[in-house]
């Protein structure tokens, strides 16, 4: 029997933004997507993270917030409880544009995060809370901690910017804006893919849009 050939995967930078820890008891107050490249099993192709990208955001769930945390944002709760989308208008219209950039790029979309570990837990809790639905499915997302750790052969917590090869990085600033880090983060995961490693190592392709 022939092996089945995998699609292609279509990686989309997401940063969220909240006023404390965890979801439910704490709320996600905006987040932000920027489509970062697609991956086939033997090229990765970086897209302009600035073309096609999502920015909400959202009206608090609850009462609870963390003064620290909400202060990271920069963004006025009392506004967002007066103006803030919907979560389940904008979970549902967040699911319609992967879809439709996923669809475009024939390929399954991957959520990527830096590190994807607390963003991922908002942006899935929220996803199945208002909706029940994830376009990424249960486990497609990607840690650039990880991913650049394994390549560098660091330890996970040795992984940190500082630390990173100064042409790795994003030459934009990490603002936490949503959507500004989502554009950085799609920078540095582009670059993360396309590099060969410390020694030089086989690596993917690219053929830039």
């Amino acid at each position: 029997m022939a092996a089945r050939t995998a699609r292609p995967s279509l990686y989309i930078s997401v940063d969220i933004e909240a006023d404390g820890p965890i979801p439910g008891p704490y709320s996600m107050i905006s987040f932000g997507a920027a489509v970062a490249g697609r991956q086939t099993d033997a090229s990765y192709t970086a897209a302009d993270p600035q073309a096609r990208t999502f920015y909400r955001e959202l009206r608090p769930i609850s009462d609870q917030y963390v003064p620290e945390a909400l202060a990271v944002s920069g963004l006025d709760r009392d506004r967002l409880l007066r103006e803030g989308t919907d979560p389940a208008e904008a979970m549902a219209a967040f699911r319609s544009w992967v879809r439709e950039v996923a669809e475009e790029a024939g390929a399954q979309p991957v959520m990527c995060g830096y590190p994807a570990s607390f963003d991922w837990t908002f942006l899935y809790w929220y996803l199945m809370r208002f909706g029940g639905d994830s376009p990424f499915g249960h486990s497609g997302c990607l840690d650039m901690k990880t991913l650049y750790a394994a390549k560098a052969r660091v330890p996970l917590r040795a992984a940190v910017k500082g630390r990173m090869p100064a042409a790795l990085r994003s030459t934009r600033r990490h603002t936490h804006h949503a959507l500004d880090d989502a554009v950085e983060q799609a920078e540095l995961m582009s670059n993360l893919m396309l590099w060969e490693g410390p020694e030089g190592g086989k690596d993917l392709r690219s053929s830039p849009n």
